[in-house]
C-alpha cells in the first residue's frame, strides 16, 4: 500500500445489499421487508432478521394520524430515515419517495440524494414513472418501483381496489413492469394483485419482484409493521396476518398503570430512591421541613 492511501472499510460481513436479494431470487429463496419508522422499530425488525426495511411513507397513517399518504413531505421523510438508519445495522433500507417529490427528473435526483445520504440504500417510487426511475438509476442511485395498487394514485384507481384482475390488466402491469425494469429500476413491488398475476410478473422479471398482497409466487414479502403487530386500528387489509394483538397488550399494560397510580400501589417501595438516616434525621429536624415521617 503506497503511503497515505486510504483504507475503505468494507461493509459488515452480514449487511443485506443488492447482490444479496439478486442471489435470493436466483435460489429462489424468499426476501422478508418490514416497514419501520424510527430507531427502535428498525432495531426490533433488524434484530429479527428482516432482508430488508421500508420507511413507508405509510408513517402518514401509522404515526402522524392522517387518512392517507399524500400530505407526508420529504422532511418527514428524511427525518424518519435518519433514525432508522441508527437502529437498522443489517438489513437492506429503502426510503419511500413521498407524493410530488419526483415531480421533474432533477427533483427525483435530488430528493433520492436525500435519501442516501440519511442512510438509505435504495428509493421507492410508486407508479409507472419509467424516465423518473432511469434519471434516478443513472445518477448511481438504487430503485425500487412500485405498481399494481398505488396509494398515492388512489383517487385515479378509483380507491384501493385489487388491480390485474383480468388478462388485459394483467398485461397492462406486465408491460408497466418490463418498462420499468428496461428504464433501470433494481427491484419491484407489487400491491394487491391475485396471486398469480404476481407469480407471473415474477417469472417474466430479471429483478426481484417483491408483494404487498400479490400473493406467495413473489420474490419475497413485505408487511406495515404496525398491521403486522396488531398496532393500526382503523382497517385490516385482506391481505394482512397479524402475528400479535400487540395494541391490545400494550392498553392493557398502560390501564394496568393507571389503575395502580390512582390506587396508591404505584410506586411501591421498591421504586423509591433513598436517602442516608443521618441526612433523613437532618432534614426531619429542620423546622422549615415540612414533611413527617410516615
Amino acid at each position: 500500500m503506497a503511503k497515505g492511501e486510504t483504507i475503505m472499510p468494507a461493509d459488515d460481513k452480514n449487511k443485506v445489499t443488492i447482490l444479496t436479494l439478486n442471489k435470493n431470487k436466483k435460489t429462489a429463496k424468499n426476501s422478508v421487508f418490514c416497514t419501520a419508522y424510527d430507531c427502535w422499530q428498525a432495531t426490533l425488525v433488524d434484530q429479527a432478521g428482516m432482508d430488508g426495511i421500508l420507511i413507508g411513507d405509510s408513517i402518514g397513517m401509522t404515526t402522524f394520524g392522517e387518512k392517507n399518504t399524500l400530505n407526508v413531505k420529504m422532511s418527514h421523510m428524511i427525518k424518519a430515515t435518519k433514525s432508522v438508519a441508527k437502529g437498522a445495522k443489517n438489513a437492506f433500507i429503502i426510503g419511500d419517495m413521498p407524493y410530488m417529490s419526483y415531480k421533474s427528473d432533477y427533483d427525483a435526483i435530488t430528493n433520492a440524494g436525500k435519501f442516501l445520504s440519511a442512510g438509505c440504500d435504495c428509493v421507492k417510487v410508486e407508479g409507472v414513472y419509467p424516465e423518473r426511475v432511469k434519471a434516478i438509476s443513472q445518477s448511481g442511485i438504487l430503485v425500487q418501483s412500485h405498481i399494481g395498487l398505488v396509494p398515492q394514485q388512489r383517487a385515479k384507481l378509483g380507491g384501493y381496489r385489487v388491480q390485474g384482475k383480468t388478462k388485459k390488466d394483467y398485461e397492462v402491469i406486465l408491460d408497466q413492469a418490463l418498462r420499468l425494469q428496461e428504464a433501470g429500476a433494481n427491484l419491484l413491488l407489487l400491491e394487491a394483485v391475485p396471486n398469480e398475476v404476481g407469480g407471473a410478473i415474477r417469472d417474466e422479471l430479471q429483478i426481484p419482484v417483491y408483494s404487498i398482497g400479490g400473493g406467495n409466487r413473489t420474490d419475497g414479502q413485505l408487511v406495515i409493521l404496525h398491521d403486522l403487530i396488531g398496532l393500526f386500528f382503523e382497517f385490516k387489509s385482506k391481505f394482512v396476518k397479524r402475528y400479535l394483538e400487540g395494541g391490545r397488550l400494550i392498553q392493557e399494560a398502560l390501564a394496568a398503570y393507571a389503575s395502580e397510580v390512582r390506587t396508591g400501589k404505584f410506586p411501591a417501595e421498591e421504586h423509591f430512591y433513598k436517602i442516608d438516616d443521618n441526612e433523613l434525621e437532618k432534614l426531619l429536624g429542620d423546622d422549615k421541613w415540612k414533611y413527617e415521617r410516615k
